[in-house]
């Protein structure tokens, strides 16, 4: 899953830290702000857009529902107006299972990893004797 939590806590994230989070481009947040209501990041003088972590979590839901889970915009439209609380529950459990199973990965990559040592070290030990 490309979406990546932040360790710090910032009060504001530009667009590019949002969009290197979900590693996907910036005009892809900039349409999806125009696409969805939910989205409402303050602007600056400058006119550069401002997220704050829950304009972060409200793309999670979107990028949830029409990457992960393959809804069309107007489908993710529809259940995030009607089921705000039930998608976010959704989401939360599939982040969760992700990062499990990441943990799951590297645990068995590791333990592979150790065998092999093992069992080369139990080898080397026969043709030495």
């Amino acid at each position: 899953m490309p979406y990546k939590p932040h360790r710090i806590k910032k009060i504001y994230y530009s667009i590019s830290e949002v969009a290197e989070m979900f590693d996907v481009n910036t005009s892809l947040i900039r349409f999806w702000e125009k696409e969805f209501d939910i989205l409402q990041p303050t602007k600056n003088k400058k006119g550069n857009r401002l997220f704050t972590q829950e304009d972060v979590e409200h793309i999670y839901l979107i990028y949830h529902l029409v990457k992960e889970r393959g809804f069309t915009l107007e489908g993710a439209r529809r259940q995030l107006s009607q089921n705000f609380d039930d998608v976010s529950r959704r989401a939360q459990v599939s982040q969760s299972l992700s990062r499990i199973r990441e943990f799951l990965v590297e645990i068995d990559r590791i333990l592979a990893g150790e065998g092999k040592q093992e069992a080369g070290g139990g080898k080397q030990e026969m043709v030495d004797s």
